[in-house]
């Protein structure tokens, strides 16, 4: 919803609605099965070793619910996948406008894609998928770690940027300019601060997940070091053109 918001015609109606309509579909999908799920199949079940939605549907004889979830399966695997390349192929085009990376991807086809960021993060997509063939314990486990990380680190980035959002715009604007608010304002950007925060500590006393800090944090420290240095070198060239 973010990086679509800068492409809607009429932001200030089109993305509260889909904030509104998005989050009640997430609420109904994820609460409901686990509401399914509890009230069909016992706590002490053995058939839990296995999914636990195949379980159900064999139960009530559906035939070949094996093959029916993993289409299901499949077909989610792609949704996934398109959404993570829209995504990241809009945000290697916005990074490019604005200067942060090569002018080359933000070109766009005469149908409006970013072509070249879209070649690109396929190419990052198959590179990952062959590291998780080729190098499962070193290079694939290091991309995932690092995404599992960035998960939270967003979040907890969007927090951050909401709190200060608000106080720098409210330096120069009244409340009242600003079309959309967050709801609950300040405690949900702070309520979303303090979890993401609990999150990471909890990886790190989880031994299965604690190598997400271990290439996550210096992952994200590189990223900031090299953004200042290009951001400083690009602000002083700037200056310098203009005096």
């Amino acid at each position: 919803m973010g990086v679509a918001a800068g492409e809607t015609s009429n932001p200030e109606k089109n993305i509260p609605k889909a904030i509104k309509s998005t989050l009640f579909l997430l609420i109904t999908l994820f609460i409901g099965t686990i509401v399914v799920i509890g009230a069909l199949i016992p706590g002490s079940s053995k058939i839990l070793t296995e999914s636990p939605f195949v379980s159900i549907l064999q139960n009530i004889g559906i035939p070949y619910a094996s093959d029916i979830m993993n289409f299901i399966i499949f077909i989610a695997i792609l949704s996934g996948a398109n959404s993570g390349l829209y995504a990241a192929s809009r945000m290697l085009w916005s990074l490019s406008e604005d200067g942060t990376l090569p002018k080359v991807f933000s070109k766009l086809s005469r149908n409006g894609l970013p072509i070249y960021g879209l070649l690109l993060t396929l190419a990052g997509g198959l590179l990952s998928l062959f590291s998780s063939i080729y190098a499962e314990s070193t290079v694939y486990l290091a991309l995932v770690s690092i995404s599992g990380f960035a998960v939270v680190a967003v979040w907890l980035s969007i927090g951050i940027s909401q709190l200060r959002f608000r106080k720098v715009f409210l330096a120069s604007h009244p409340l009242s300019d600003l079309t959309y608010r967050t709801p609950g304002y300040p405690v949900v950007p702070w309520l979303v601060i303090i979890l993401c925060v609990v999150s990471m500590i909890g990886i790190y006393f989880d031994p299965n997940q604690r190598i997400a800090l271990y290439f996550g944090i210096p992952f994200t420290l590189v990223s900031i070091i090299v953004y200042q240095v290009f951001y400083r070198r690009r602000t002083h060239d700037i200056s310098t053109l203009a005096d």
